[in-house]
């Protein structure tokens, strides 16, 4: 129980660290308005403050200086002499203002937002969500959703969620998991766009409507036709029925289990998961990449190094149960494991 909860541990810290650095290159990316303006007028007002005093026979030693010259001002420590024109003693009065009032509203704005996050509204939740790729976006925060964000982000996989009205105590576990939660009705085209539908690998359905989940799926599908489907269905021969027709990896409500929606949406083929002493095991499918780092390896060294068994290899048509340690992986071979979500992750990570 100490080493899995260390373990937790060292996992989580590094995806809040993620997700700060993402947060702030955000913020910064948000406030390049005000710099670019403080920017501009430096170099205006020094240009041009280089030209007058040529000009008025007060030169400077070089453009360069004007530029220092108008830098200083803005924090009241001024490099040069004050001017004897009328002129140029207006720049030692105007560049301090400009710069002050440009730079205190910028910096006042990027800290109110900075040091008060969980206070940001559903436009900030978009702007953060535009920054991933290859996410996940998982549609419905009930207490299912939530226990697959949860599962989601112990495997280190990013995930973005919609919900129309999530609850309060929902939407703030998953504010501080650095997870992204947008609040509009995922069955908005907007509400799939905000959340990068393009761009994302995998969609999650778990609302507890079926048409609804139905109507989302077909039109992820119809915004980026390679998404994965992961779709919470209340019907079992329904469930069947999507998966035969669309392909969709269709969960009924007895395989509700939120390791299964978190594997099935890394990619896996995956069962549902049995409880083996207190540990939750699920039997995966699996084929080797040709470009894969698994390929050339042998059982052995996958099994130690991602902790997981593999049960069953096939190859050119034939079958081969319970593989030697030695036994080498080739690109196109059908593997069967039998591991947890989290190590099942890992290794479809590899295998991509």
């Amino acid at each position: 129980m100490v080493a899995k909860r260390k373990r937790h541990l060292s996992e989580y810290i590094p995806r809040k660290w993620k997700a700060s650095a993402r947060d702030t290159s955000l913020l910064l990316n948000e406030f390049r308005g005000p710099v670019s303006f403080f920017a501009l007028a430096v170099l205006g007002l020094g240009s041009l403050y280089f030209l007058i005093a040529i000009e008025l026979k007060e030169p400077l030693g070089s453009w360069a200086e004007a530029i220092y010259l108008m830098l200083t001002l803005t924090f009241l420590q001024s490099s040069g002499n004050f001017p004897s024109h009328p002129i140029m003693q207006v720049f030692f009065f105007l560049m301090p203002l400009v710069g002050l009032g440009t730079l205190a509203q910028g910096l006042a704005d990027f800290g109110i937002l900075l040091f008060n996050r969980r206070a940001r509204n559903k436009e900030w939740e978009m702007a953060v969500a535009s920054t991933f790729s290859k996410h996940t976006i998982l549609v419905g925060l009930g207490h299912l959703g939530f226990r697959v964000a949860s599962k989601l982000a112990e495997m280190d996989e990013s995930v973005v969620v919609i919900d129309l009205n999530p609850s309060a105590d929902l939407f703030k576990s998953a504010q501080d998991m650095g997870i992204p939660v947008i609040q509009d009705d995922a069955t908005r085209p907007a509400a799939l766009e905000s959340a990068g539908i393009a761009s994302a690998k995998t969609i999650i359905l778990c609302s507890q409507n079926d048409s609804a989940n139905l109507q989302i799926a077909l039109k992820a599908r119809s915004y980026n036709p390679d998404i994965q489907v992961v779709i919470r269905i209340f019907d079992e021969d329904f469930a069947h029925a999507l998966h035969d027709q669309f392909g969709f990896t269709a969960l009924s409500a007895t395989e509700m289990a939120a390791p299964v929606f978190a594997a099935a949406a890394a990619g896996m083929d995956v069962t549902n998961p049995i409880s083996v002493e207190g540990q939750q095991l699920s039997l995966a499918r699996m084929t080797i990449n040709h470009d894969s780092t698994l390929a050339g390896r042998t059982v052995g060294f996958v099994e130690d190094n991602y902790h997981l068994n593999i049960v069953f290899v096939r190859y050119d048509h034939h079958s081969e149960m319970h593989p030697t340690d030695s036994r080498l992986l080739k690109g196109g071979d059908m593997i069967a494991i039998l591991g947890g979500p989290e190590q099942l992750s890992h290794l479809i990570h590899d295998n991509d």
